[in-house]
């Protein structure tokens, strides 16, 4: 992963957030206090129906789905309006790289909206510096385990919750089953661990001519190992270890056998190999069918998609969207409400069948949409997403200045894996960025 202009601002505008954020954070303004912890007597009934009666506008903040889901989103809205009298919800919707600014400038105003669509790692690092209300004083014990462990847990710290799961992604394994059988593989009885992928590989590679895939150098090859980025408290760096070390020696011999392409592939040129059957395999989301389609059809009528095969750590990691209420918000309670009944099963799973995306809800993933197939590339992508849902989860969430470990580790990465620098000597050199780069955010 590169640093580029664009993760370089919103590092800049998000230290430049902190900065009003923690200074309007002393308190939220009202005076409603978390279910967990109200008064359950009579006048403490009476004083939450009246405050119930009182009027209520919600603003609901979303990230590039309108106009794709008004219908979806009008039809919601009125739903929960009719079932809960005296409630209005306002709904907006701003790109991606605006709603970060739009944060911003209202909770400075005092103006903050209640219910805000998030991704994982911004919300993690607003929940951290308690811009974010602690969801958990609000959701009862079956609320909170309605959704994958991994990705409920993903904003969990210090048993806070910080957000609800909404709607998530999960890479699958791409395969060319003509290059496969070649190798005299079974495509039916996949791989089911990385350690059988590059067994697999090295078959292809053998007997099929080609290499086994290709990959960008990217800092989740740590955690995919089970080797942490940084400790538990996210204070310095972690993955300087001999487990590194052999992941990476490992790496290094598989890209001189030629069964991974020797190259720091992007997106772009692992699309371009599968597409030209260089490799055999392709380790990405299900957007990827929507490129080797156009690019390839003769590759893509013979591609077949199974569940990724898993690393030391038995894990998946996941892309997810999320919804927080800012700790500013005026109407807590309401907005909580509100924020679970968006990520119901019942919603989740009728909004992933017009998005085409995963539910984080366990219940949704029963409806025959994510079990069953109909034999195309994307229904196989979409019920192999489904089954890996159960080891997903977001492996960067809470980690301070992200963008730039992120940065430091895949040039490490670089140096050894491409320009033959030593395994120990750069290891030590990026755990130095590292922990520079923490020390210098707190």
């Amino acid at each position: 992963m590169r640093t580029n202009r664009k993760g370089f601002m919103l590092s800049l505008l998000f230290t430049l957030m902190m900065s009003i954020l923690l200074a309007a954070c002393g308190g939220n303004g009202n005076t409603v206090e978390p279910a967990a912890t109200k008064d359950t007597g009579t006048a403490g009934t009476e004083a939450t129906a009246a405050a119930q009666a009182e009027p209520v506008t919600l603003e609901f903040w979303t990230i590039a789905l309108q106009p794709t889901f008004n219908d979806y989103f009008n039809d919601l809205i009125a739903k929960y309006e009719s079932s809960h009298p005296g409630v209005t919800v306002e709904w907006k919707d701003y790109p991606y790289d605006a709603i970060s600014q739009r944060l911003l400038t209202s909770t400075a105003s005092g103006k903050s909206p209640d219910v805000v669509n998030l991704n994982t790692e911004f919300a993690s690092q607003l929940g951290s510096k308690g811009a974010l209300l602690n969801l958990a004083d609000y959701l009862t014990d079956e609320q909170a385990k309605s959704y994958f462990d991994g990705i409920y847990n993903s904003t969990v710290f210090e048993d806070k919750a910080y957000a609800l799961p909404w709607y998530t992604g999960t890479e699958v394994l791409f395969m060319n089953k003509k290059l496969v059988e070649k190798a005299g593989l079974d495509p039916a009885n996949p791989p089911q661990t990385r350690e059988e992928l590059v067994e697999w590989a090295r078959q292809v590679h053998d007997k099929a001519g080609v290499a086994g895939y290709a990959q960008q150098l990217v800092s989740k090859l740590f955690p995919i190992d089970g080797i942490p980025i940084l400790n538990k408290d996210k204070t310095a760096a972690a993955f300087n270890t001999s487990e590194a070390e052999a992941m990476i020696s490992q790496m290094r011999d598989l890209m001189k056998e030629g069964v991974v392409l020797k190259e720091d592939a992007d997106f772009s040129k692992q699309i371009q190999y599968f597409s030209g059957e260089q490799v055999a395999f392709q380790l990405s989301g299900p957007t990827f069918i929507n490129f080797i389609k156009t690019s390839a059809p003769d590759v893509y009528a013979n591609t077949i998609a199974v569940p990724l095969p898993t690393g030391k750590a038995n894990l998946r990691l996941s892309n997810s969207m999320n919804l927080v209420v800012p700790e500013k918000s005026k109407n807590p309670e309401q907005a909580v409400e509100f924020a679970a009944f968006i990520t119901s099963a019942e919603n989740q799973t009728a909004f992933s069948k017009i998005a085409n995306t995963l539910p984080s809800s366990k219940a949704s993933i029963a409806d025959p949409f994510f079990t069953e197939s109909d034999g195309s590339l994307e229904a196989e992508a979409k019920v192999a997403s489904s089954q890996s849902l159960d080891k997903a989860t977001d492996y960067m969430v809470g980690v301070p200045s992200a963008a730039d470990i992120n940065s430091a580790l895949a040039r490490g990465l670089q140096e050894i894996l491409m320009n033959g620098a030593d395994i120990k000597e750069t290891l030590n050199a990026v755990e130095k960025e590292v922990n520079n780069i923490l020390s210098q955010g707190s």
